[in-house]
């Protein structure tokens, strides 16, 4: 079989291709494309099936991407229409679980596969190593002129092929069938079709398929599950013919196969499994340290691990519960379904007890990987009693791996994040109608020299006014604005509004950036417009970082500051004192002021380790002639506190509360 294993060959061979993406989701596309550069140097962009259509017949196309659900003409709908003029260009569907509907029309229309969405590497890079394997087979059918002309028509089909006699006898297999399948030919010369036949085929479909063939001598066309030796199930693509002698009659059966287990993903073969239960009941199992795994080993030898570990798995459950089958979902992942009466047994605590105990003595085993022994630690998300339980388990997944815990009961968890995209959506209206209707504003805060007690700068604070005339602090929208389009338009509006506040005051004028404004080309670029328009005015200008683990560009940043300082603005670092990197980000900052975390001060009267770290800090900013700003000073008597240890200035509600620009004389 022909595959690339090499990561750099493959992307050698797949830049070689010209790919048509066609996708309406704006989001999906460019985050989709981020991937797909990597490998494809000519991608050709469509937004809908009608416009897919329409660039596939402008440019000569050897690979199509693209989603079912659009506007104008969906995915299958495009595809049909190429099929018309062009039976063999590979064809990949992207898919979200609620279109499974379509899993069945699609393979009709000749799709390779399915690419699950959000694109996962791994499931990507494997498609990619298909369409290799694909083109080449391709390529030399081209060439190939060994096949009987009777089955010219079928050959592009399958390379899964069988024939059998009259009565159902296998009389003839190629290596790939036996490659599928497990058995060699002796074990299949000979012997019926049921050799081979899942349990979980109905009678009534071969009925059906037998009408077709023998009585109709007709092409039958459809899905099949079969059984493999090792006892695994295999969708197969299959296309039988009748052979005819010259006299009509039926000499024998030819059948073509295409292996779709990929299409059909172990997700899709779980909702399937989900489907079929009256009251479902999933475990959903992960290895925590699945990560780790990836770091120390070959993709080779994780798969044999994540299948000892599935066997020791399912070996294991059984004690807790009987369960058909193991569901191996990769990436250390595994589920196991069930009707939640057959575990429960009128007991649910029991069941879980059990299932937790399960779980320690997974930890304790050490499970023979063939070179080395393992102890895994697994994570344990159960849902049931709901419509959702897919949904929630795997969200207990991830809940469990940002915290630490290792089992969950995920009832709800669905539910829960419906909610809150509910309210998500809620703040991203009010923050789309604040900007629209001018209702981002700034507040600013008075910060006092401590030896005159007189304002000597303003801190620029972003506010929201909502539709019920409500002034929102930051905590109310900032975050969600950061997960959104809307973020940088409200860093824009807050520029203006700060460096516009320098005509009304001869005070300095503090504005809070961070790395995701410097990182962003257009917000710096406007900076230093802002810069230049106000440039007899920079010197009064306090650009104040904030503390951010993020940082994706440091050379950037670092550039920036540089820059900055060169036109006199001044650089302060927010809510020293309490950040991962303070130390780092003095040595690379260069700061021109300190603002000491306000979680130090508000402590700072009762609490001996806050004092004296912000004593620390003080010695350390007088010896750099660095100058100091404490936050949240709320009273006199932290004031005279701070005052008497050296701080240079003042912040908090015990001089001023931020308010809007008029507030600035």
């Amino acid at each position: 079989m022909y595959t690339i294993e090499d990561i750099g060959d493959l992307i050698t061979y797949t830049q070689q291709l010209t790919l048509l993406y066609v996708e309406d989701n704006i989001d999906a596309l460019e985050t989709t494309l981020l991937l797909l550069e990597d490998f494809f140097n000519n991608i050709i962009v469509a937004k809908n099936g009608e416009e897919g259509l329409e660039k596939f017949y402008e440019h000569d196309i050897d690979l199509i991407i693209t989603d079912i659900n659009m506007p104008k003409l969906n995915g299958l709908d495009m595809i049909r229409k190429i099929r018309e003029t062009d039976k063999e260009i590979l064809v990949f569907v992207l898919s979200a679980y609620n279109e499974s509907g379509f899993f069945i029309e699609s393979i009709k229309l000749g799709v390779e596969g399915y690419l699950l969405k959000p694109i996962e590497l791994e499931q990507f890079l494997g498609i990619l190593n298909k369409i290799v394997f694909k083109l080449a087979l391709m390529k030399q059918a081209e060439t190939n002129l060994h096949f009987l002309k009777e089955y010219e028509d079928l050959t592009n089909s399958s390379a899964i092929v069988s024939k059998t006699d009259i009565e159902g006898n296998i009389i003839f297999v190629n290596q790939k069938f036996c490659d599928a399948t497990g058995y060699n030919k002796e074990e299949l010369l000979g012997k019926n079709h049921n050799i081979i036949r899942h349990p979980e085929m109905q009678p009534e479909f071969f009925e059906d398929l037998w009408q077709t063939i023998k009585e109709k001598k007709e092409i039958w066309n459809g899905i099949i599950k079969i059984l493999s030796k090792d006892q695994k199930s295999l969708y197969m693509d299959a296309t039988i013919k009748p052979i005819l002698d010259a006299d009509g009659k039926i000499v024998e059966y030819i059948a073509l196969r295409k292996d779709v287990t990929d299409i059909m993903n172990p997700k899709k073969q779980l909702g399937d499994a989900l489907k079929n239960l009256e009251k479902p009941l999933l475990v959903y199992i992960k290895i925590e340290e699945y990560d780790t795994l990836e770091e120390l080993f070959d993709t080779e030898r994780i798969e044999k691990i994540q299948e000892k570990i599935a066997k020791h798995l399912y070996s294991e459950i059984q004690n807790v519960c009987t369960f058909e089958k193991i569901f191996q979902l990769g990436n250390g992942e595994y589920a196991l379904v069930q009707e939640d009466d057959i575990c429960f047994q009128g007991n649910e605590n029991n069941f879980f007890l059990k299932l937790k105990n399960f779980q320690e003595k997974i930890y304790k085993d050490k499970i023979d990987t063939g070179e080395t022994s393992y102890n895994a630690t697994i994570l344990i998300s159960v849902s049931f009693a709901s419509e959702q339980v897919l949904e929630n388990s795997i969200l207990g997944i991830k809940k469990l791996l940002n915290s630490k815990e290792t089992f969950i009961m995920a009832n709800n968890l669905a539910e829960q994040k419906r909610e809150n995209a509910k309210a998500n959506i809620k703040s991203i209206t009010m923050i789309d109608t604040a900007i629209k209707t001018k209702n981002i504003i700034s507040y600013f805060q008075p910060i006092i020299n401590n030896d005159t007690q007189e304002i000597a700068k303003y801190e620029s604070l972003v506010r929201l006014i909502d539709e019920n005339g409500k002034v929102l602090t930051p905590y109310h929208f900032l975050d969600i604005a950061k997960k959104s389009k809307y973020y940088p338009f409200i860093t824009d509006i807050i520029l203006e509004h700060s460096f516009y506040a320098l005509h009304r005051t001869d005070k300095e004028i503090s504005i809070n950036l961070s790395s995701i404004d410097i990182e962003k080309e257009e917000t710096r670029k406007k900076i230093f417009d802002l810069l230049e328009k106000y440039k007899e005015h920079n010197s009064r200008i306090i650009f104040e970082l904030l503390e951010d683990e993020n940082v994706k560009n440091f050379d950037t940043l670092k550039n920036f500051i540089v820059d900055v300082k060169k036109l006199g603005v001044q650089i302060a670092i927010d809510d020293f004192g309490s950040g991962y990197s303070n130390f780092e980000r003095l040595i690379h900052f260069s700061p021109d002021i300190l603002k000491i975390d306000g979680s130090l001060i508000c402590d700072i009267v009762n609490n001996s380790y806050s004092f004296s770290v912000v004593k620390t800090i003080i010695a350390f900013a007088q010896e750099q002639n660095i100058k100091t700003v404490a936050e949240f000073v709320e009273n006199e008597e932290v004031f005279n506190i701070l005052k008497e240890l050296g701080v240079d200035y003042s912040q908090g509600y015990y001089f001023g509360k931020p308010a809007n620009v008029e507030t600035i004389i």
